[in-house]
C-alpha cells in the first residue's frame, strides 16, 4: 500500500507506531519494535531517540541476551507520567472530577453537588476544583493535555454543543465555547454513557474486544455502541438510547404513561425510580407488611426492593422479577441486532448485580441467536471520569492518539 503524504507526515505515522509498539509490549528493545513494525532498525533507532527526548518514553535497565550471545539490549517503555489527562464526569445528581496520568491511574479526584452550582455555573466551579487539585498534588499544569467530559444527554460531539441535558436544564448549551473560557488546553463532551462504554473499553470488561455494549442501568435506562472499535452515535447523536425500547406490547395499547416527562418505556418498567414505586403501591395494598406506614408516608427507594427480595418479601421478589424479565427482553433484542462480543452492566440498579446477573443470564442465553458475555462494570463508579480520559485520548490528534 503506497503512501502519498509528505516526509514528515510519515515520519509522524511512523513514531506513532514506534510509540504504540512499546506501549502494547513494555520492555522491549529497538530490534524487537523494528521487528514487529517492519521498519528498518536504524529508522526505530532514530524515531525511540526522538520519543526519548521528549520524555513519551523511558530506558531501563538491560534485558537479556541472545542466544548467540553478545551485548543485552536496552528496554523500552512507555512513560505514564509524562503527561495529564483530566476527566469529568456531570451526572445529574453530582460532579466528579479526576486527573489521571496516560495509562488512566487516579493521581487525584473531587467531587461535588451538581445543583449546588448549576445556576453559578458548573464549568466554573469545575475550574476551582482542577485548579485546586493541580495545586495541592504539585501536578505541572503545563503536563496536563486537556480534559474529556461526559455529559447526560444528546450531544453533538463536533460542535461540543450539549443539544438537551434535561438534569441539566440544559438545550443547545454550548458545552466547549463555555469551557474555553475557563481552560486553555483541548476539550472533548460526549454523552456520559458513551464515555462509559469508552473507559470500560480501555482500562474495564470490555478490554481488548471490538465490538461492546454498555448498558447503564439507573433512574433511566442507556447504553453506549462500540462497533469495529469505533463508537457508534447514530444519525443524530441519539444512539443507544435502550430506555426507548418496547418491551410489552399491551401497556403501549393501555395509554402507557413514562415514568417521567419524555421518559421511555423500558425505564419507566425497570428503572431504579419504577422498580421503587411499583413496590410502594404493591405494600400500600398490604396493611399487614412491615412496610406497610413506610410506604404510605413516603415512595421507597428501588434499593428496598433488593434487600426484601433478599430476605425473601414476595412482594419485592415480584417486582424485581417483573423488571428483570424486561431489561433481559431489551437485551435480547439489541443483542440480535448488534451481535457483540461482551455487554457490560452499569448503573445504581446494578449495585444488586449478585442478584440480577444469574436471572438475566438464565433469560438472554435462551433466545438470542448466538451467546454474548455477559460482565458488570469493572470501573464502577469510575467509568464516567476515565472514560472521559479515553474520549480524549481517542479524540485528540498527536503522539498519543490511542484511536
Amino acid at each position: 500500500m503506497s503512501f502519498n503524504g509528505t516526509p514528515q507526515q510519515l515520519k509522524m505515522i511512523n513514531k506513532n507506531n514506534v510509540l504504540h509498539c512499546i506501549q502494547e509490549h513494555p520492555l522491549i528493545s529497538r530490534a524487537e519494535i523494528a521487528s514487529k513494525i517492519n521498519k528498518s532498525k536504524p529508522t526505530v533507532s532514530l524515531l525511540v531517540d526522538e520519543l526519548i527526548q521528549e520524555n513519551w518514553v523511558l530506558e531501563r535497565g538491560i534485558g537479556e541476551s541472545s542466544s548467540k550471545g553478545g551485548r543485552r539490549p536496552i528496554q523500552l517503555y512507555f512513560n505514564e507520567k509524562s503527561a495529564y489527562i483530566i476527566g469529568t464526569d456531570i451526572g445529574g445528581t453530582k460532579v466528579k472530577i479526576v486527573i489521571c496520568d496516560l495509562g488512566g491511574n487516579i493521581i487525584c479526584s473531587s467531587k461535588f453537588t451538581t445543583s449546588q452550582f448549576l445556576q453559578s455555573g458548573l464549568l466554573k466551579q469545575i475550574h476551582k476544583e482542577v485548579t485546586c487539585l493541580v495545586q495541592k498534588y504539585g501536578i505541572e499544569f503545563n503536563k496536563v493535555l486537556g480534559m474529556g467530559a461526559g455529559v447526560p444527554g444528546i450531544t453533538e460531539t463536533s460542535s461540543g454543543v450539549v443539544i438537551e441535558a434535561p438534569t441539566l436544564n440544559w438545550v443547545r448549551y454550548p458545552f466547549i465555547t463555555e469551557a474555553k473560557r475557563y481552560f486553555p488546553f483541548p476539550i472533548y463532551v460526549d454523552n456520559d454513557v458513551n464515555v462509559a462504554a469508552l473507559g470500560e473499553q480501555w482500562l474495564g470488561n470490555a478490554k481488548n474486544k471490538e465490538n461492546v455494549l454498555f448498558m447503564a442501568v439507573g433512574t433511566g435506562i442507556g447504553s453506549g455502541i462500540i462497533i469495529h472499535n469505533q463508537l457508534y452515535r447514530g444519525s443524530s447523536n441519539a444512539a443507544g438510547e435502550l430506555g426507548y425500547m418496547v418491551t410489552d406490547k399491551n401497556d403501549m395499547k393501555n395509554e402507557f404513561k413514562p415514568i417521567f416527562h419524555r421518559y421511555g418505556y423500558l425505564e419507566s418498567v425497570a428503572g431504579g425510580k419504577a422498580i421503587g414505586e411499583k413496590l410502594t403501591k404493591l405494600i400500600q395494598k398490604q396493611p399487614d407488611h412491615p412496610y406497610f406506614e413506610q410506604a404510605n408516608t413516603k415512595e421507597l427507594p428501588g434499593e428496598m426492593a433488593f434487600i426484601l427480595a433478599k430476605s425473601g418479601d414476595k412482594i419485592a421478589i415480584s417486582v424485581i422479577e417483573e423488571a428483570i424479565e424486561h431489561l433481559a427482553y431489551g437485551i435480547i433484542n439489541a443483542a440480535s441486532l448488534l451481535n457483540p462480543e461482551v455487554i457490560i452492566l452499569g448503573g445504581g440498579v446494578l449495585k444488586s448485580s449478585d442478584y440480577i446477573l444469574p436471572r438475566l443470564r438464565a433469560i438472554v442465553n435462551q433466545y438470542l441467536p448466538s451467546s454474548v458475555e455477559l460482565k458488570i462494570s469493572r470501573l464502577g463508579e469510575n467509568a464516567g471520569v476515565l472514560g472521559a480520559v479515553s474520549l480524549f485520548l481517542r479524540e485528540h490528534e498527536s503522539i498519543i492518539n490511542f484511536s
